[in-house]
Formats: C-alpha cells, sequence, structure tokens
C-alpha cells in the first residue's frame, strides 16, 4: 500500500481546507443541540442539510421511532425524537460503505457551557466540539475530498446523523441496524480515545429503570399500614450493587434512586436506576438473567416492581473482521505518519449496534481532545485534517481494492 497521486489529490484537498473544517464545527458547537432540545436538534438538523446539499446525492429526513421513558415518580412515557439525517451516494456501487455520527450532546438547553473558546494552549474547549460535531465535520470533509477521487464509482457511501446516540441510540437503533446489514464496511467518527488510540474491543451496556410501588400511610399514625417504596428500593438497590465482583468484566452501577415525598409519610413510590456493562454475549444474558431474578423477587410485603429497559448495545469483540480492518487502518495511518494503535474500552457508541448487525466498522475516526461530557471538553484544532485526511485515504484504498471490503464483510458474517 502507497500513496497514488490521485491519493495524493484527495488528501490535498483535505489540507487545502482546513481552516473551513475547524470553523465549521466550532459554529456548529455553539448551537445547543442536547439530546432532549427539540429545538436545538432542530436549528442542527437544518445545518447539517444544508452541508449535505453541496454533495448532489440522495438526502433524507429519516422518521426515528419514539422511546419510553420512566419519570421520577415512576409513571411511563412516550417520547418522541428528532429525525435523523441521511445522505447517500451510489447506492448500486459494489461496495458500500456506512459513515455515521450523531448531532446530538449530553448538555441540555439549560447548560451553562453553550460556547467554543480557544485555550491558552491553543486547544478548542466547547460543548460537543469533540464528541462529536468536530467529528461529523472531519468525516464530510474527508467525503468530499474523497468525491474528487477517480475511483470514487467503486464505492458507494451512506451517511447517517442521528439525533439520540448520547441516550442510548432508542430511536435510531432500527436504522443503524438497516445500514450495518447492507453495508460492508462502517466508519464512525466518535473522538479517538485521549491518546490518540483507536477503541479497540467494546463492551455491550445496558440500561435498566426498576419501578417500585408501596402503600402510603401516615408515618406516626399508620406506619404498619404502608409499604415503604423507597426502603424497598435501597435494598434492590444493594442487591443489584451485590452483583459486581460475581463474572469478571460485568459491571453494575446503581446510579439513582428517586421517589418518596414529605417525612411523615411512608414513601409509596420509588425508581432505581442502573446501568450494566458487559464484554461478550454470554455475560449479557447473564447479567439480563441476573437482573430479572432480583426484579421478580419482592424485598417485603406490599410491594410491587416493574423493569423496564435491557441491553441496548451488544458487545464489540476483536473478531477476524475487526482484526483485519484495524490492521489496513493501522497500515493506512502510517503512510500518513500517523501511529495508530487501539484498546479496548467499556464505552459504547453506535460502532456497536453496527457490529450486532454484521458491519465491521472502525468507530474512533473523530478528532482528538479529551474530557468529553463535562465542561472541560476539549479538541486540538490540528487533529482535524489529520483525521480527515485518513478518513479519506481509508476510502481510497476501499476504492482500490488494497483495503477489500468485500472480503472484511464476509470475515464478518462468518463469526455471526
Amino acid at each position: 500500500m502507497r500513496i497514488l497521486p490521485h491519493d495524493q489529490t484527495v488528501l490535498d484537498h483535505v489540507a487545502a481546507r482546513e481552516p473551513a473544517i475547524v470553523e465549521r464545527a466550532i459554529g456548529w458547537s455553539n448551537v445547543n443541540s442536547g439530546s432532549r432540545n427539540a429545538a436545538g436538534l432542530a436549528r442542527m438538523l437544518d445545518l447539517l442539510e444544508a452541508e449535505a446539499r453541496r454533495f448532489g446525492g440522495e438526502i433524507a429526513r429519516l422518521p426515528t421511532r419514539a422511546s419510553s421513558s420512566v419519570d421520577d415518580d415512576g409513571a411511563v412515557r412516550s417520547e418522541a425524537h428528532a429525525d435523523a439525517l441521511r445522505i447517500s451516494m451510489r447506492p448500486d456501487a459494489p461496495v458500500q460503505v456506512i459513515l455515521t455520527g450523531h448531532y446530538d450532546t449530553v448538555f441540555p438547553a439549560g447548560s451553562a457551557f453553550q460556547t467554543v473558546v480557544t485555550r491558552a494552549d491553543g486547544a478548542l474547549n466547547g460543548p460537543g466540539i469533540a464528541d462529536m460535531k468536530g467529528g461529523v465535520s472531519v468525516m464530510l470533509a474527508a467525503l468530499e475530498a474523497f468525491e474528487t477521487h477517480p475511483d470514487k464509482a467503486r464505492v458507494g457511501w451512506t451517511v447517517l446523523l442521528s439525533p439520540d446516540e448520547e441516550i442510548g441510540s432508542p430511536a435510531s437503533a432500527p436504522l443503524l441496524a438497516e445500514l450495518g446489514a447492507r453495508g460492508h464496511v462502517g466508519m464512525t467518527y466518535e473522538p479517538a480515545m485521549p491518546d490518540g488510540s483507536l477503541a479497540g474491543a467494546r463492551k455491550g451496556s445496558g440500561n435498566y429503570h426498576l419501578i417500585v410501588t408501596g402503600k402510603a400511610a401516615h408515618a406516626g399514625r399508620a406506619f404498619d399500614e404502608g409499604a415503604n417504596a423507597v426502603a424497598g428500593a435501597a435494598i434492590l438497590a444493594a442487591r443489584l450493587h451485590a452483583l459486581n465482583g460475581r463474572r469478571e468484566g460485568v459491571t453494575v452501577n446503581v446510579a439513582k434512586i428517586a421517589g418518596g415525598g414529605p417525612l411523615n409519610v411512608v414513601a409509596d413510590n420509588a425508581v432505581v436506576r442502573f446501568n450494566v456493562r458487559v464484554p461478550d454475549r454470554a455475560a449479557s444474558d447473564w447479567i439480563e438473567a441476573a437482573v430479572r431474578e432480583i426484579a421478580a423477587d419482592i424485598p417485603f410485603p406490599g410491594l410491587t416492581l416493574d423493569l423496564h429497559g435491557g441491553m441496548t448495545r451488544a458487545p464489540k469483540p476483536m473478531d477476524a473482521s475487526q482484526t483485519a480492518l484495524f490492521e489496513a487502518v493501522r497500515d493506512a495511518g502510517a503512510l500518513l505518519g500517523q501511529t495508530l494503535a487501539w484498546k479496548p474500552s467499556g464505552g459504547v457508541c453506535e460502532g456497536n449496534n453496527l457490529h450486532a448487525a454484521g458491519l465491521p466498522n472502525i468507530d474512533t475516526l473523530g478528532v482528538l481532545g479529551g474530557d468529553i461530557h463535562s465542561d472541560q471538553e476539549f479538541a486540538w484544532p490540528a487533529s482535524f485534517v489529520e483525521r480527515a485526511q485518513l478518513s479519506a485515504l481509508i476510502l481510497c484504498k476501499i476504492a482500490s481494492g488494497e483495503i477489500d471490503a468485500l472480503k472484511l464483510k464476509s470475515l464478518r458474517l462468518e463469526t455471526m
């Protein structure tokens, strides 16, 4: 594998647009698009669609499914989500590349963290600048450059930009599954690890909400007539926490207990919210069974339990297809003077969804930065061009066949 003259033209196209790639991400990050900020998500969708029109391909806003959520008082409600944006070029080409990203962030409309500033060390500090509006800008820059390549006709590509990744992709999961099933290689734009490494194996993740319903009573006059839901929730939380250490790689994080009311009232409602992480399918089956066993065992008389949620993302192991793809990407990086390594991650992303649907993928092709999901989130400006050139070169080598997308897909299907 080497950089050919037409590959270099593509790389030069990226480099010439460095200021625009960075400024575009800054502008997007200055638009609050928290996962539940409908107005902000709508504004971002308009901006993204305007950028998409430059490609001349098929553009579609795709409705996403509603999801259910559990309020702190135990009420279950249906929640609508914003549309996803799909951009497609050459859907009939022999090789199909699926590129995904998300335009939501973890920062709600009322967050104090709203704009991008430049730190004294030159890093950009702002909401979503790394996770992942910087990554989306990198993705589009790579695709724009690739469209100048003489072999582009061999590769079709589809971009899916979703509005709900930061809350587990409950609305866009079916869209990811459909694309993963029909694509050959996936490219996703979460930020790189803090040291520049790519994420390799990823754990699977599940989110659960256990509703505990008791019976209200006066805490002084009729205490024995009540059934305290908060006390029951505490017992259940302890049982869930006790699952930690029982199976290698499995963790249970009891994140919140909500419920109760005045001090002189026996609490009649509570909700236990928890997350689980698992390294493989067998561990996923084990923790699901363990959680359901706990949810079926009432701590004391007078309570009822109602479990909601489940596994939202399957584990993403380093199988043969993933290993082969990582090695090819590492070789492409070496041509650019980029030393790429990978390491396992307990985090999850759309790459889990795509892999579960049969798509080998690299899911940390975004910018270099760190402190994501906090008001210290940052990205290094120089990494925008570096990472866009890496993606552009990967696309060039898929087009030339030096990265054999059809073989990678075959390897993935063999392990399903």
